[in-house]
């Protein structure tokens, strides 16, 4: 049965990226400092103006103002007809993580000796054997095409682009085999003097062609570059940014599920992150096993409690291993307590604002410790198959 499905990915430049990375780069100043650091930064960017606010506890003494100006400036916001840079009057709202809340994580429900859970929710983690990052194909392709536009960009070889940008890929496939890319549709912001035509010549070119898999490319394969004609306003200027607005292109874009908790801005206690890196890291290692083409698994947990309060397999008809022997394997070799996440991929240390732009999952461009493999739970597996 033939079937479609598309997925997006935007630059670092995007307003609500624009937010993750400070509300990130404000995370790993207070790790470098106070690996202890408890932190859920939320951040807003306008038109001349970024406003940072949430909960902070930590014995770290760090300059939030100039670490935006830092973030901003280094994603390229630095010329005033961008309509937004590092003079933006930024001002800081914070205060203490809630009593109420830190009693839970401190100290565990039934189990003094651990921390608890920092909220309730389900996260999920997913991996499949479509793309080289096991990953989903949509997603790591439209995520080639802004990773490029942003690179071309710095590098000079593309001198009209401007920060922000987004892309979006379709992909056609045959029962679970990708076989076509149906649609590309690319959005760059650029300086005001480039023709049109130029620019869509330029980006079809050094982009689209250049990144794309020509072999999934054929002469039914719909192109919209630049489809309004102008995108010359962009980033904050145009739209205000928002911290964990793009969950589902920072995670599997649409092809696997969200519990909808986002990351930028939270310490490693907060599981709605935590628990999203070590699921993938646990879903990453079946595929990459063979006991499985496609894994996903879900957690729950309840706040102040430590152990999740339920975990499950999903193969979808792939697997070489039943769901119920991976279940078994995963209790034998990961700790799935908050305190066992942290420990078991050394999360209390400044790795985030990588991760806060393209993507939270197979990167190849970072090294990212939930997107390793444990060997020891790698080899046990294969005795499965």
């Amino acid at each position: 049965m033939k079937r479609l499905f598309t997925s997006e990915s935007v630059t670092d430049g995007h307003p609500d990226k624009v937010c993750d990375q400070i509300a990130d780069g404000i995370l790993d100043a207070l790790l470098s400092q106070d690996p202890l650091s408890r932190s859920a930064c939320e951040v807003t960017a306008e038109p001349g103006a970024v406003h940072i606010m949430g909960e902070i506890t930590t014995k770290a003494d760090i300059d939030y103002k100039e670490i935006a100006k830092d973030v901003i400036r280094s994603i390229g916001y630095t010329k005033s007809e961008y309509g937004f840079d590092d003079s933006a009057d930024i001002t800081c709202s914070l205060h203490k993580q809630s009593s109420d809340i830190a009693m839970g994580v401190d100290s565990a429900y039934g189990d003094s000796s651990t921390i608890g859970a920092g909220d309730q929710g389900m996260m999920f983690g997913y991996a499949s054997d479509e793309a080289e990052e096991c990953m989903p194909l949509a997603l790591a392709l439209s995520r080639k095409l802004t990773m490029a536009l942003s690179r071309e960009r710095r590098a000079g070889t593309l001198p009209f682009l401007r920060p922000d940008g987004k892309s979006q890929i379709t992909v056609e496939y045959d029962g679970r085999k990708a076989v076509r890319i149906a649609a590309v549709v690319l959005s760059a912001q650029h300086d005001e003097d480039i023709a049109l035509e130029d620019l869509r010549k330029e980006l079809m070119e050094k982009i689209i062609m250049a990144e794309l898999p020509e072999e999934l490319l054929d002469k039914n394969t719909k192109f919209f570059i630049n489809p309004t004609g102008r995108f010359v306003l962009g980033g904050p200027a145009a739209d205000t940014g928002l911290t964990g607005r793009k969950i589902i292109a920072d995670t599997y874009g649409g092809y696997a599920h969200h519990g909808g908790g986002a990351f930028s801005g939270k310490d490693p206690t907060k599981v709605d992150r935590t628990a999203s890196l070590a699921l993938r890291n646990i879903a990453k290692t079946i595929v990459y096993s063979g006991a499985a083409a496609e894994c996903e698994l879900q957690a729950a947990y309840a706040i102040g409690v430590a152990e999740p309060v339920s975990l499950a397999v999903f193969t979808y008809g792939t697997g070489r291993v039943s769901d119920e022997e991976i279940l078994k394997w995963v209790g034998r070799h990961y700790d799935l307590r908050p305190e066992g996440m942290i420990r078991q991929l050394d999360l209390r240390r400044p790795i985030y604002r990588k991760t806060s732009s393209f993507g939270a999952f197979g990167r190849t461009d970072v090294s990212l410790p939930w997107e390793s493999i444990n060997e020891e739970a790698l080899n046990d597996l294969k005795k499965l198959i």
